[in-house]
């Protein structure tokens, strides 16, 4: 793809689960936090949690992958995504990275992947956070039809702007710009067109995991989401800490979808805060 070398975008190249995949890696020593992004028009993992790994990564490993097709991962010829394909590549970063275990934050979509690979693969997640996140079945809302139907235009671009904060002052030409020249790089639409196709609600139950599985997750999870949220409902993280017994959930008000970009001090602290209550424990134990 034509990307500037220099561009923060770009992390590292590794092979996972097959596929060639741009991962950052932040940090040293500490137990190791693997962030998974959302699924809006040209994400990166980048995009999605540069606001925050800076402070994350001060005392411990941290590890933001674009998932494939995402970003500059690379995409599979055969075009086919679905949950099952995303929590492999995951769990490829990992295996591809050494990372017996993580911490794992998940972001809407990534959310929902990070629920299933807690799920299927719970030796590999030692605590679990998921922000505004998909993981439920709910009746796809306008603003995550919206999402995922985008067809490039920067006045399209403008108005997804728009239903993902709260904060009307982010919004910013600018930001609209610069996500509108992201989404139409070479192969980010034609990748995406492909992922979520009308009708849209199968997507969001090919991500929601089977509520008795929910119910049998044994790790402390820590639920965000924000109050005004437009695309995930605040109604799916009720559910979810309803069904999950360790959970925790905190709801910022005059917040939309983007709880890490719109309160990302205050949600780098929360997420700290909690993944330092395993590290005390497991150093009490020692």
């Amino acid at each position: 793809m034509n990307v500037p070398v220099d561009s923060p975008e770009i992390g590292r190249e590794i092979t996972a689960a097959g596929y060639r995949t741009n991962v950052h890696d932040h940090g040293e020593g500490g137990f190791p936090l693997m962030m998974i992004h959302g699924s809006g028009p040209g994400v990166t993992a980048w995009a999605n949690w540069r606001l925050v790994i800076p402070e994350l990564a001060k005392h411990r490993r941290v590890v933001a992958p674009d998932m494939l097709g995402f970003g500059y991962s690379e995409r599979p010829e055969d075009k086919i995504y679905n949950r099952e394909r995303w929590v492999k590549h995951a769990i490829g970063v990992m295996d591809e990275l050494g990372l017996d275990q993580v911490d794992l934050v998940g972001n809407s979509f990534g959310g929902g992947l990070s629920l299933s690979l807690a799920i299927e693969h719970p030796e590999r997640v030692r605590r679990l956070v998921l922000m505004g996140s998909a993981g439920v079945s709910f009746p796809i809302t306008k603003g995550l039809d919206e999402v995922w139907g985008y067809q490039p235009s920067l006045e399209t671009m403008r108005r997804l702007m728009d239903v993902f904060a709260f904060n009307k002052g982010l919004l910013t030409d600018e930001l609209a710009e610069m996500r509108y020249q992201a989404s139409v790089r070479p192969g980010f639409q034609e990748s995406f067109a492909a992922m979520f196709p009308a009708p849209r609600q199968r997507w969001v139950d090919n991500l929601a995991s089977n509520e008795d599985d929910i119910r049998a997750l044994q790790h402390e999870t820590l639920i965000i989401h924000g109050r005004e949220d437009e695309v995930i409902p605040l109604e799916a993280s009720y559910k979810l800490a309803e069904l999950i017994d360790r959970a925790q959930l905190h709801v910022f008000g005059r917040c939309g979808h983007w709880t890490q970009i719109e309160h990302a001090d205050r949600f780098a602290r929360l997420v700290n805060d909690f993944l330092n209550e395993a590290d005390q424990a497991a150093a009490g134990d020692k």
